[in-house]
């Protein structure tokens, strides 16, 4: 029996309808069209809000990884609504949105968790997580066909983490794009906000991961998919690809007007 996990968040967080879902990705896209792409590039940082709010600076960041078709992305997404230890991988055969199914690349699942005290197969994180399921529509816009390991963070914990590198480092190839979920600080003033959110930022461009996660667990920055974050990096590092650039930067007075609770997000590239 086929296992699919059904949108969550369609018509909430983006579109539920193809045609307007197609229209808006491609509004999106125009709008970044003549910006710069990255070859070589290992992963990508973007945000996960509603497109209203964050789609033009995910956008940014997927027009400058897509240079090239992947064949698979892994996907690391916090868990917003669950705690648990350790990290899940989904257990089904696909994600569904409005856009189609995306298969989840089963071989690649059975060997990221391979002898794992930490990483196991399950649906644990991935039933009402938005953070995983709004990127798949801009993956399957620009790459049709594509697959997905799915893997949610229970735990941002440094064990965990340093895992979750090691398991990217040895499992990369060339065909596949890693991706960080993650938006930035929460409900400060726009001015408290921009200092938060360029202390991520500077860490990123200085490749400082574990200033970063140090600084994380401090509180001195956030960044709710932080541990993707520095796990991204720790692989990058291991597999000597440590080139970073910060492609778009906003926020969510961008479009609400409201300056007084700002939501932060950012998109970045590791090449």
């Amino acid at each position: 029996m086929t296992l699919i996990r059904e949108p969550a968040v369609a018509g909430m967080f983006y579109p539920a309808n193809e045609k307007k879902l197609r229209t808006q990705l491609s509004q999106l896209f125009e709008n970044v069209s003549s910006e710069k792409k990255y070859n070589n590039v290992l992963g990508l940082i973007a945000p996960h809000a509603g497109y209203v709010y964050s789609g033009k600076t995910a956008a940014y960041g997927y027009h400058a990884v897509s240079v090239k078709q992947y064949e698979t992305a892994i996907i690391i997404s916090p868990s917003h609504r669950e705690y648990f230890p350790g990290i899940s991988v989904y257990e089904g055969d696909a994600y569904r949105t409005p856009l189609g199914d995306v298969q989840v690349n089963i071989k690649l699942r059975e060997k990221f968790i391979e002898h794992s005290n930490s990483i196991f197969m399950g649906s644990k994180g991935h039933h009402a997580e938005h953070a995983l399921e709004v990127h798949l529509p801009f993956l399957q816009f620009l790459y049709p066909g594509i697959n997905i390991l799915p893997v949610v963070v229970g735990d941002q914990s440094k064990i965990y983490i340093d895992e979750l590198a090691d398991r990217l480092a040895q499992n990369y190839n060339e065909n596949i794009l890693i991706i960080a979920s993650t938006d930035l600080s929460h409900f400060y003033t726009k001015i408290e906000a921009d200092k938060l959110d360029s202390i991520v930022a500077n860490r990123i461009l200085e490749f400082q991961f574990d200033l970063l996660q140090e600084e994380l667990s401090k509180r001195t920055c956030e960044a709710c998919g932080g541990g993707g974050i520095v796990a991204l990096m720790k692989a990058a590092h291991k597999l000597n690809k440590t080139n970073s650039k910060i492609i778009h930067r906003s926020d969510s007075s961008d479009t609400s007007g409201d300056t007084d609770e700002v939501v932060g997000y950012l998109s970045a590239v590791i090449y």
